[in-house]
């Protein structure tokens, strides 16, 4: 089992940035973000494919967002800039398991969840 632990959550105002970081106890084929406003669903935002280094976003953080993975293939960053009010929510590191189908926009696809860290962008 692979633990996984997010950091860099905070305020911020309305247009400004925020890195954040998730760590890994282990190695991933994929390590995503996703986010929850409350009463919302969890929404994909961007995910870090291994092999050959493979970017995915979300259409609405595309040219906002950019999300990175270190050589270890332990850790994934998602710099956000252009921060927005509906930017607002909890944000979730996961984890892709070997084997079985993935798609990257889909939670259910992923074996591995942090606890979450709050981004809250107020104006």
């Amino acid at each position: 089992q692979v633990q996984l632990v997010e950091s860099g959550g905070g305020l911020v105002q309305v247009g400004g940035s925020l890195r954040l970081s998730c760590a890994a106890s282990g190695r991933t084929f994929s390590l995503g973000w996703f986010r929850q406003a409350p009463g919302t669903e969890r929404q994909f935002v961007a995910a870090f494919q291994w092999s050959g280094e493979v970017l995915y976003y979300a259409d609405s953080v595309g040219g906002r967002f950019t999300i990175s993975g270190d050589s270890a293939k332990t850790a994934v960053y998602l710099q956000m800039d252009s921060l927005n009010s509906e930017d607002t929510a909890l944000y979730f590191c996961a984890g892709r398991a070997p084997g079985g189908t993935w798609n990257q926009r889909d939670a259910r696809t992923y074996s591995y969840w942090g606890q979450g860290t709050q981004v809250t962008v107020s104006s």
